[in-house]
């Protein structure tokens, strides 16, 4: 049985979802990693933007390059380098309380999504039991 099938657009979007928390996390811990480096232009994810491409996406794959990720084929999510005029005397961008903000936020809108698809596959499990 093909997985599309299976689960619904709701456990798909969630899926997708997941992943780009993944690589979100990846990100700002990049950023957390490199904060007391010199000249380091902190890296950026525009999250809402890449899931809304991941939405019309089959699903959500790492590229090639290693400052893309895929969202399907045709639609990736950028991760770029932030030159911005606020910068620490080294010439790094990093603050490091605003990263572990972010890092903290992804973190629970992770496990929100991971509990929502769970509830989704009880659902499903369910349903399976009581038609056996």
């Amino acid at each position: 049985m093909r997985m599309d099938v299976l689960f619904d657009d709701t456990m798909q979007m969630l899926s997708r979802e997941m992943t780009l928390r993944v690589l979100k996390h990846q990100v700002i811990s990049a950023n957390i990693a490199n904060a007391e480096t010199p000249g380091y232009a902190r890296l950026r994810m525009d999250f809402e933007t890449a899931l809304t491409r991941a939405a019309g996406a089959r699903e959500v794959q790492a590229a090639t390059h290693r400052r893309h990720m895929q969202a399907g084929s045709d639609a990736p999510a950028v991760v770029y380098r932030e030159r911005a005029q606020r910068v620490i005397g080294d010439g790094n961008n990093v603050v490091l309380e605003q990263e572990m903000k972010e890092l903290a936020e992804n973190q629970l809108r992770y496990e929100a999504a991971v509990q929502l698809f769970n509830k989704k596959l009880n659902m499903l499990k369910t349903v399976i039991q009581e038609r056996a």
